[in-house]
């Protein structure tokens, strides 16, 4: 480990920004490992989760369990919900939240960029004064002193070798976090889609959300009865106990009016 750190201080001083820029890279690609890697699950069984929900008349139960869980899947599902529930438009509040987690899930990515594209130059600059130091042994000197001239070469080669190998680890950490965030990108824009078109399912079924819930519950109590809504059996039952009314009101009718 001592070797190691001997070699890359030969690499002169810009070696010590090159050093930052290793350590920035791992902390962002870290951090960002972390904060991603699970970030587009969970979306197929909250859709599952909320179509029970509704069939059973609490969509309450849904949003609370989007808020409980998190996530930027959960975070747009849960701002249809409650835009939703308020009888507001479902699009424009979902579209709103993931535009906020956009933001959030590209935090501290413009430092991989910078670093991608910054430490070959620094690596750069580093041969350069390395042969600069080699060139200025020669016109000293002449070749009389092959160690120093070799010296120069060395710290040259050492800052290019620093150089490109920070840029190829925080470009493969900036590749990676890219492609994730285009996976919870696409995971969020599928799973808005379904909670759409079960929001629609569900108003052209029940109407409005407020009357969701009371139609469901009217649903269960029926069926609870064995009173199926629309079926012939609640027309039957319908027409039993709407008999004797219409009778009874037909002999009011008739009957003699006493004078």
């Amino acid at each position: 480990m001592l070797d190691i750190v001997h070699l890359l201080a030969k690499g002169g001083p810009v070696m010590v920004p090159l050093a930052v820029c290793s350590l920035l890279a791992a902390t962002v690609v870290i951090e960002r490992f972390f904060a991603l890697r699970h970030a587009d699950r969970g979306g197929e069984e909250l859709i599952a989760l909320i179509r029970r929900a509704y069939r059973s008349g609490d969509g309450k139960r849904s949003l609370a369990k989007c808020e409980q869980i998190g996530g930027p899947v959960a975070r747009v599902l849960a701002a249809g919900l409650r835009a939703y529930l308020r009888n507001e438009s479902v699009t424009p509040a979902m579209e709103e939240q993931t535009l906020a987690d956009q933001r959030e899930l590209n935090r501290r990515l413009v430092v991989l960029d910078t670093i991608v594209t910054l430490a070959p130059l620094l690596g750069l600059l580093g041969t350069v004064l390395g042969m600069i130091s080699a060139f200025k042994i020669i016109s000293v000197s002449g070749t009389s002193h092959p160690t120093g001239i070799t010296g120069g070469v060395a710290e040259a080669l050492i800052a290019t070798a620093s150089g490109l190998a920070i840029a190829i680890f925080a470009l493969v950490g900036y590749n990676w976090c890219r492609d994730k965030l285009r996976q919870i990108t696409e995971e969020i824009e599928l799973r808005a889609t379904q909670l759409e078109n079960l929001l629609g399912v569900c108003s052209r079924e029940f109407g409005t959300a407020g009357e969701a819930g009371r139609r469901s519950r009217d649903r269960r109590a029926a069926q609870h009865e064995g009173i199926v809504p629309g079926s012939r059996r609640a027309a039957r039952v319908s027409g039993e106990t709407g008999a004797p009314k219409m009778a009874a009101q037909r002999d009011r009718e008739e009957a003699p009016v006493a004078h």
